[in-house]
């Protein structure tokens, strides 16, 4: 039996190929993510734990918890701490560490890296052992800086040149005096890092004689943990928190597993996805397999196999089709990740080098997947083929699929189906998150559904398409009839482009709906021309307000200032604005009350004055973070969104009990509107500031956008793999239908239908299979983007389902011409088949 199954892969080379495509594309992309990802992360943690080769223990801030109408501060690291540590027994030096966010431009006064990955520090002395020097020397007072050598290559910038380059405040164009290498995870991630002396940076980030963390040392012999406990015996405990440099390295490797773990879950779904439509087709493939073999397969019940050796022969022959397939797709998986990583850094998301990382886990998952996958799709067909009487099958009477089984299907498909839509309908009624768990299990239980029902739609939907065949004569005819003479093997071929693009139009439904709700709400919310704000999402200075309402043409801003405060004893944010303008700049639905801001006089949203059971009138007593106390009125009652809630009050009432005012954002109003123009002047009135964006709705509303597109985009291309896989199985399918009716078109030669009449029936029944396939999807993909919308819609008042017409459409044309391309080669051999040997075939 094993030198028969081994004979029947080997037999049929072609139908060997594309069931080995089928598992191996699966197979590959579940290895290139784990390639992928572990090359990544090994890469990143390797980079965090040399990072932190120069710290022996690290002493932080300990922070201390709000407590009744007090609200909790952080204590300072001064320079009498940093003395202390490096007295300490064991010590052999001390680095008082600054940092912050420092946005430098490039030669064009573009802002070099993403905003979050842009960082300043302090370069300690001379000489600093975090940061050697690869040309030039440390920088000294406010007009001198260092900077990297990966910014300074990008940027084309040598010791000598001045930069512009901004903190919080006015531009400052420094000298470099130097460029240092790192290791630093931001610079390897494309960001940027500028140093300055101690002092500078100090001053430059507002931590005049403070330290954000302090890096102690150990002297030789001295473990890391005994120079822990010596500093925690010396330091205030109240005060600061100390941590071994190994500690800190475990930590950032386990934070950076964490990250990548959202990242590989994320690209093992579509590889999942890739491999249960590939499993369709295997499944297809070892059915019309085993049937063409059934009079083999019967032959050998009747020399004396059992039935558990004709189930066993078809099973060796999965097995050795999935071993070829796992090795294969194992070494294109590996081909995969290596291209996977160069794709980011052609993306200019650099990454740390490293070699490829593959993992034994890999190399197992890979095999366990392909052969078990394979072997499990095999297993049913070759089961049912065993069940054949070996009398009836030599007769060339084939067990056919009964009415009962039929009914039992059908029966079994609808259950699922409506468990599944009842399931989605329920989760559409709950609440954010709690909804995410019973959606998914609902889809799942739908989709599951309607492949069981896919045989009992096929009838009705492909004859839907009958008057439009009938454009093309007997050929048209013959392709409506071959597609729905075996509804199982149709409804598996047009599963697996169904599965894919279902999942397309429902992502696509939902980014359309998203993009239109965020435009919405940007255009609800405010009625400022222009919203000005870090790049990084940091404080601004109040001077960039000051500086605005000094632009022509500015009529009136506001700027945003969060500032803690604890209310019935909980911490709650306050929002200071300017009570005279904030009427005019924002356009918020008042549900109770008015809008009205100043002195004490308050609104707050809906959702806050929910949680705290106020209305319009009510008072409360807010602790300010000086520990002063106010009783404030609720004037009104807001409709919040996501770009604006919370509670507003006067920043006259508010800025007197801050220690360092800072804003979140400046919102402007101008006399000509929006325009071009307008912007650059706002722009010229901060310096070109590189760190400060100037938005409009447009802008604001594209950049939130930004994220889901790019999101959709990766989706678009992991889900062409799953596209890919549906395309094999139309050809596979196609091409053994012609197989196994080559007796019929023999026959149909022989009585006039020339060969281009073969070729156009096989076309046709091609296109009609797929777009029946891409009718359920997008059907199924739309009814999923509207539920998976109305779970949105309890956490975004503005969202509302917007069905992307144009794209639905192209997604249509997409299966056609999956169809057309499917059925290329199975209608060319079909239409060489010679008509004499045909009709003598059995």
């Amino acid at each position: 039996m094993f030198r028969t199954a081994l004979r029947n892969v080997l037999a049929h080379k072609a139908r060997l190929l594309m069931t080995v495509l089928a598992v191996m594309l699966g197979v590959a992309f579940v290895s290139g993510t784990l390639v992928f990802t572990n090359t990544i992360s090994d890469a990143y943690q390797k980079s965090s734990a040399k990072g932190f080769g120069h710290v022996d223990v690290a002493v932080t801030a300990e922070g201390r918890e709000d407590t009744g109408d007090t609200i909790g501060r952080t204590p300072e690291l001064t320079q009498a701490l940093l003395d202390d540590a490096a007295k300490v027994p064991g010590a052999a030096s001390a680095t008082g560490v600054v940092s912050g966010f420092t946005a430098i431009a490039d030669k064009d006064g573009k802002l070099i890296g993403g905003g979050f990955q842009s960082q300043g520090g302090n370069y300690w002395g001379d000489k600093d052992p975090r940061y050697p020097l690869k040309s030039g020397a440390a920088p000294h007072g406010k007009d001198e800086v260092a900077i990297d050598s990966e910014t300074a290559r990008r940027a084309g910038y040598q010791v000598g040149d001045s930069l512009r380059l901004s903190v919080d405040g006015p531009v400052l164009t420094p000298k470099i005096t130097g460029i240092f290498t790192t290791d630093d995870g931001n610079v390897a991630a494309g960001g940027s890092l500028a140093l300055f002396d101690t002092a500078t940076a100090q001053q430059l980030f507002g931590k005049t004689g403070t330290y954000d963390e302090i890096d102690v040392t150990a002297k030789a012999g001295v473990t890391q943990a005994a120079l822990k406990a010596e500093l925690d015996k010396a330091l205030p405990k109240d005060v600061v928190e100390t941590t071994t440099g190994k500690q800190l390295a475990d930590d950032q490797a386990e934070m950076i597993a964490s990250s990548m773990s959202g990242l590989k879950q994320g690209l093992l779904v579509f590889a999942g996805i890739a491999l249960f439509v590939g499993t369709f087709i295997i499944a297809n493939t070892f059915t019309m397999l085993v049937a063409q073999r059934t009079k083999e397969l019967a032959l050998l019940r009747a020399v004396g196999a059992s039935r558990k050796q004709v189930t066993r022969s078809v099973l060796i022959e999965a097995f050795v089709v999935g071993a070829v397939a796992a090795v294969t797709g194992l070494i294109a998986g590996v081909g995969i990740g290596a291209g996977l990583r160069s794709l980011m850094g052609a993306l200019d998301a650099t990454v740390p080098a490293g070699p490829l990382v593959i993992s034994p886990g890999t190399i197992g998952a890979a095999l366990a997947v392909g052969i078990l996958v394979t072997m499990l799709a095999a297993w049913l067909p070759g089961r049912r083929a065993a069940k054949i009487p070996p009398v009836a099958a030599m007769s060339s009477v084939h067990a056919q699929a009964t009415v009962k089984s039929l009914v039992l299907r059908n029966t079994i498909g609808a259950l699922f189906s409506a468990a599944g839509v009842a399931v989605i309908l329920a989760a559409t009624t709950m609440g954010g998150s709690d909804g995410q768990a019973p959606m998914g299990m609902g889809a799942v239980l739908l989709i599951i559904g309607v492949f069981i029902l896919t045989p009992l739609l096929s009838r009705p939907l492909i004859a839907a398409a009958a008057p439009v065949l009938r454009i093309f004569g007997v050929s048209g005819k013959l392709a409506r009839q071959n597609s729905v003479r075996n509804p199982r093997r149709t409804a598996a071929t047009a599963s697996a482009l169904m599965i894919g693009l279902t999942l397309i139009t429902g992502m696509t439904v939902m980014a359309g709906s998203l993009q239109q709700s965020i435009d919405k709400m940007a255009s609800s919310a405010l009625s400022a021309d222009y919203v000005v704000s870090m790049a990084n999402g940091n404080t601004l200075s109040p001077d960039v307000d000051r500086k605005l309402k000094a632009t022509d043409g500015v009529t009136a801003t506001s700027p945003l200032r969060n500032a803690p405060s604890r209310i019935d004893g909980e911490t709650e944010y306050l929002t200071g604005v300017t009570g005279g303008t904030i009427g005019e700049l924002t356009d918020l639905k008042v549900d109770d009350g008015t809008f009205k801001v100043g002195g004490t006089d308050v609104v707050v949203d809906d959702d806050t004055a929910a949680s705290h059971g106020w209305k319009a009138g009510s008072t409360f007593t807010a602790s300010f973070e000086d520990g002063k106390k106010r009783q404030l009125t609720v004037a009104g009652v807001y409709e919040g969104n996501e770009m604006i809630r919370g509670i507003m009050l006067d920043n006259a009432t508010l800025t007197p009990h801050v220690a360092d005012p800072t804003d979140m954002q400046v919102m402007v109003k101008t006399s000509d509107g929006p325009s071009g123009a307008t912007k650059d002047r706002l722009e010229e009135a901060l310096g070109s500031n590189p760190a400060i964006k100037v938005q409009d709705k447009k802008d604001i509303s594209n950049e939130i956008a930004q994220m889901f597109t790019l999101m959709l985009n990766m989706l678009y291309g992991l889900l062409a793999m799953a596209v890919i896989v549906a395309v094999l199985g139309v050809i596979n399918t196609l091409a053994m239908s012609v197989f196994e009716r080559s007796q019929e078109i023999g026959m149909l030669r022989a009585i006039g239908l020339d060969r281009k009449g073969i070729k156009r029936m096989v076309r046709l029944e091609s296109l009609v299979i797929s777009l029946f396939g891409g009718v359920l999807g997008i059907g199924l993909g739309v009814f999923f983007g509207w539920a998976a919308g109305e779970l949105l819609a309890s956490t975004m008042a503005t969202y509302e389902l917007v069905l992307p017409w144009t794209r639905m459409a192209v997604f249509l044309l997409l299966a056609a011409t999956v169809g057309v391309l499917a059925a290329l080669w199975p209608a060319r051999r079909a239409a060489r088949l010679n008509m004499l040997s045909a009709i003598k075939s059995e």
